[in-house]
């Protein structure tokens, strides 16, 4: 266990990089005392480019991805087909799916799955606007694209629930992917190929 350091200004320093995901202590410390040898300029730049990004970036009224405008870029681009939406779990997902560019239609980011283990339930993700979007942008193809997990699979079947008496088509990636992997960590052309050989959500009840 790392003790306590004789500058409480180091101490604040890892104790603050030890909050960010899969940092602990040792790691947080050897990343502070690399920007004390580094020049204070870039440890300045590397502050300034944070802040500056948390006030700034904010989220997408459409789709709910970040967004430097009140509609992001994938939202305002007209060469995108605008009938067709992908639904992720987070903004990690676009930026993985975007990464194959195998899929040409929007976005919807629901900010998490169902799970109420974690205390996450419908309420807390944003289905309702994903269904309000359905209904007045009239949508021909909504594609589940939520990893293959117990969560992910809770959510897109209630998802599928929802939009069971809307006229869209609802699908699904095909599964190349290992179930209980999370979609961020899947390699681009499985992801691909599972983005082209989508399925029908129903046609996926029979092999279950």
């Amino acid at each position: 266990m790392i003790q306590s350091f004789n500058s409480s200004l180091l101490e604040n320093a890892v104790a603050e990089l030890s909050k960010l995901p899969g940092i602990g202590r040792k790691t947080a410390l050897r990343l502070a005392l690399h920007m004390l040898r580094r020049e204070e300029s870039e440890a300045v730049a590397l502050g300034e480019s944070i802040i500056t990004m948390r006030k700034n970036i904010a989220y997408c009224s459409r789709c709910h991805n970040i967004s430097e405008q009140e509609v992001c870029p994938i939202c305002n681009d007209s060469r995108r087909d605008s009938s067709t939406v992908c639904v992720v779990e987070n903004v990690k997902d676009v930026i993985t799916i975007e990464s194959t560019h195998q899929h040409s239609g929007l976005y919807h980011v629901l900010g998490g799955v169902i799970s109420p283990l974690d205390g996450i339930s419908p309420a807390d993700l944003e289905i309702d606007s994903l269904i309000k979007r359905v209904t007045e942008e009239n949508l021909k193809e909504v594609i589940l694209a939520l990893s293959p997990t117990i969560e992910g699979d809770t959510t897109n079947f209630y998802i599928y629930r929802k939009l069971a008496d809307l006229p869209v088509r609802v699908t699904m990636l095909a599964r190349g992917l290992s179930i209980g992997n999370e979609l961020e960590y899947t390699d681009e052309l499985t992801l691909g190929k599972s983005i082209q050989n989508r399925v029908l959500f129903t046609s996926t009840f029979s092999k279950h």
